[in-house]
């Protein structure tokens, strides 16, 4: 498995904000403020991280098994 994956953790709330961005939240599977999800780094991902960075904080998930 080469994929690199990112940890992403919703710091601000989506209340107020455009659908577009709270439909980014959705796609990267976060649902609520504060959850962590692992996705994959890819370019779809990539950008829905970039339209939303302000709302998020994003670390490189370090794979132990490797």
């Amino acid at each position: 498995m080469n994929n690199k994956m990112l940890s992403v953790t919703q710091v601000k709330s989506d209340i107020g904000r455009l659908e577009a961005h709270k439909a980014c939240l959705r796609g990267l599977g976060i649902m609520k403020m504060g959850r962590t999800v692992d996705v994959v780094l890819n370019s779809e991902n990539l950008g829905m991280i970039k339209k939303i960075s302000y709302m998020l904080k994003v670390q490189e998930k370090i794979n132990a098994l490797e």
